[in-house]
């Protein structure tokens, strides 16, 4: 199963948009599936449902921190390579779909109102957008990891 994939398949089985995408990643790196998810889950909803910054995002930009990010024994450069490919992902993720924050990602609907909660599911945003922010995610970072 692809990794975009296995992403869309975890946010759809209750999982935020933050460990949808990291876990698909970390798992890879050694780290349990669990400890993924635990780790990642406080970003979900831009934040703590606070909805700056899309979870997706934040999950991306975790693995790739995972695999490329400056460790203790670690030169600088690594560090220096690590905000290079993060500006890289944010610019595309932007471009792609518009914003990179999540209330705008959800035509500026409020997800903690019940109101505007409803009218996001009866909009199908969370199935239509999200999978999509979750999927773009997971293929640019995978695209900025092969570099």
């Amino acid at each position: 199963m692809k990794r975009t994939d296995k992403a869309v398949d975890y946010f759809r089985n209750n999982f935020n948009c933050s460990q949808s995408v990291f876990t698909v990643f970390g798992t890879g790196h050694g780290l349990s599936e669990d400890a993924c998810l635990k780790a990642s889950c406080a970003f979900g909803g831009g934040i703590g449902r606070t909805q700056n910054i899309c979870g997706a995002v934040t999950g991306a930009l975790m693995a790739l921190g995972l695999e490329h990010g400056k460790g203790k024994n670690d030169h600088d450069d690594k560090k220096k390579g690590t905000y290079e490919l993060t500006r890289e992902f944010m610019k595309r993720f932007r471009e792609m779909n518009g914003s990179l924050i999540c209330k705008e990602l959800l035509d500026n609907l409020d997800m903690n109102d019940p109101e505007q909660h409803k009218k996001i599911t009866d909009l199908g945003l969370f199935e239509v957008r999200c999978e999509k922010y979750v999927s773009d995610a997971v293929s640019i970072a995978e695209e900025l990891s092969e570099k």
